[in-house]
């Protein structure tokens, strides 16, 4: 009698068990790389134009960082009470740390027009000095909450929930549907600003708006998967070399292309099993060389 009853209970278990994996964690997962991807290669796209520069992308520019800052403050540095609402206070937080960062490489891009190497170095200086106050925040951490730092900001989409996602998705499909749009507009500034100008382009409102919606997507992205490099640098890069310059097919590709990147890691670090391996560590070792690569072949130039 109890082994029949076993039977049954763990027949009825099971596929319960399978529906809670599938829905609580298999689907998160693939949500949150396909819309993480998605944001920080448009934004990439977009902050190349924008900034007129080819190296431009939220990780070198410092966005990035100016979100993990405030996102490893709230983590190491909440109290108890408000851990439970962590998951509204990471993507508002994140996003005040990518505006405020976006907001110093606007007025830097403004002051130093026309010098490429000024904005990167501008972005390095934010990201190291970012990087010290998050080396300070570390001292006044217990071990606990440090492994899991140490681990989001290497990236990790295993790190969303749905409460999370239903915060960030909003957001970042309104800011890159918000690149989409600019596009048409965006090609008139590779003839410069006078040009843009006199074709009908309000070239500072549209620097302005276009950076926020960066902000915006980057901030969720960081609050929903922490940092991880080079998809913004990349993709938009070898999309450039495959369909041309026109902003119309390169911003809704590129999300696209980030979106598959970012969930082909997330497979294959699913296919480890032994392992759960840093997203930002995979990107990082496939997108150095190729950075190397077309460093070498001419195809970035500042």
């Amino acid at each position: 009698m109890c082994s029949v009853l076993g039977v049954v209970f763990f027949s009825d278990i099971e596929p319960a068990l399978k529906q809670h994996i599938t829905l609580q964690l298999q689907l998160p997962l693939v949500i949150t790389a396909i819309l993480v991807g998605a944001a920080l290669a448009s934004s990439g796209a977009t902050l190349q134009v924008v900034l007129r520069n080819p190296l431009a992308d939220p990780g070198i520019v410092g966005i990035t960082s100016g979100a993990s800052l405030v996102a490893a403050a709230l983590l190491l540095l909440s109290p108890s009470w408000a851990q439970p609402y962590l998951h509204y206070l990471l993507p508002f937080g994140c996003f005040i740390g990518a505006l405020a960062t976006t907001f110093v490489i606007y007025r830097l891009a403004r002051k130093f027009l026309g010098s490429s190497t000024a904005v990167i170095l501008s972005g390095i200086a934010i990201s190291t000095l970012a990087g010290a106050i998050i080396a300070w925040l570390y001292l006044f951490s217990d071990a606990s909450a440090l492994r899991n730092l140490t681990f989001w900001l290497m990236g990790s989409v295993y790190q969303t929930n749905w409460p999370i996602l239903a915060v960030g998705t909003p957001l970042i499909i309104g800011a890159v549907g918000g690149q989409i749009f600019y596009a048409a507009s965006l090609n008139k500034l590779y003839a410069g600003d006078i040009a843009a100008r006199s074709s009908g382009v309000d070239v500072e409102k549209l620097t302005e708006r276009s950076l926020i919606l960066c902000a915006v997507a980057v901030g969720a992205a960081v609050s929903m998967a922490g940092s991880i490099a080079f998809v913004g640098l990349l993709v938009p890069h070898v999309l450039r070399l495959i369909v041309g310059h026109n902003n119309r097919w390169l911003l809704p590709l590129s999300a696209l292309a980030g979106a598959s990147l970012l969930l082909l890691v997330a497979l294959a670090s699913e296919l480890t099993r032994a392992i759960t391996l840093p997203v930002s560590m995979v990107t990082a070792t496939l997108g150095g060389p190729l950075l190397i690569w077309a460093l070498a072949k001419g195809h970035v130039r500042g």
